[in-house]
Parts: C-alpha cells; sequence; structure tokens
C-alpha cells in the first residue's frame, strides 16, 4: 500500500513542475490511463467470476491466480498511480480545482479508487483459496466500474454544474 502512495507521489511531484503548455501532453496522459486501469477493473472481477467457478485448488484456479495478480500489479495499479497524478495535475493546473462537475468526478474516482482496493484485498483472499463470495456476486461487481466511468464521462463532457 505504500509503494503506491509513494509513487504517486513521486509522479505528481515531477508533473507539478512541467508548464501549462504540457496541457495536450499530460490529458492525453491521463485518458490513456484511464483506458488502462479501466480495463483491469473490468476485467479483474470477470476473472474473480471464473476463478470461484474453478473453485480452489484446482489447476485452473492457480492459472487464475497468475492472471489476476499480473492484471492488478501491472497494468491495474500503475495505471491508477498515473490517472491521480495526471488528474491532479490538471484539476490544479487547469482548473484550480473550480466546478461542482470537478468535485463529483474526483469523488467518484475517490469510489474506483476504494473499489481498486477492495479487489486487492480480494485478490490476496483468492492468492490463499479463502475466497467467500460467489460468482453471482463478482458478475454484479463487474458492472460497477462500467457504471461510474458513464457517469465520469457525463460529468467531464456535459459539465452540468
Amino acid at each position: 500500500m505504500i509503494v503506491p502512495i509513494v509513487a504517486l507521489a513521486v509522479i505528481g511531484g515531477v508533473l507539478w513542475f512541467i508548464p501549462q503548455e504540457a496541457y495536450p501532453w499530460i490529458k492525453s496522459i491521463h485518458i490513456f490511463a484511464v483506458v488502462a486501469w479501466m480495463a483491469a477493473l473490468l476485467y479483474l472481477p470477470r476473472l474473480f467470476v471464473y476463478h470461484t467457478e474453478a473453485g480452489p485448488k484446482t489447476p485452473q484456479s492457480e492459472t487464475f491466480k497468475i492472471m489476476e495478480r499480473r492484471l492488478l500489479r501491472g497494468i491495474g495499479t500503475p495505471s491508477m498511480i498515473v490517472t491521480w497524478a495526471a488528474g491532479l495535475w490538471l484539476a490544479a493546473k487547469m482548473f484550480e480545482f473550480q466546478g461542482g462537475w470537478l468535485g463529483a468526478k474526483m469523488l467518484l474516482v475517490v469510489v474506483l479508487t476504494a473499489l481498486h482496493m477492495f479487489l486487492a484485498a480480494s485478490l490476496r483472499k483468492f492468492s490463499n483459496d479463502e475466497n467467500t463470495r460467489s460468482s453471482k456476486f463478482w458478475r454484479i461487481t463487474n458492472e460497477v466500474p462500467a457504471v461510474l466511468l458513464a457517469v465520469i464521462i457525463v460529468l467531464v463532457v456535459v459539465k452540468p454544474f
């Protein structure tokens, strides 16, 4: 948990000194990182569905453990960190943290981050063959990031308030 926080602080510190002329580049980095993070948040619960259905201590379970770990550590967490760092830069440098839409968006990003942490904790349970949740639970969980993303996109594009 400390590694993502330190990485976010370092990336944020570096980004802070980038001039405002870098806006299109930082925005591009932010969008790319969001897409990668969302891919992980959408795919990991789906893997949990299949993992649950495979059952613990099976050859398939061992394969899912590797896939889940690589997805979260290789794509999910790094892209979350970059999303936060670039997003905070954009909010601070370009929007000066103004607008109700931005506050609402940031709140939803905090919810996505909490979901990310919940999935990381669940991954540890799966790794130890301690999952207690049903495949139905994971199917429902799989829909949460998509709904949050849809609302975030509307907030960013429409800026309703």
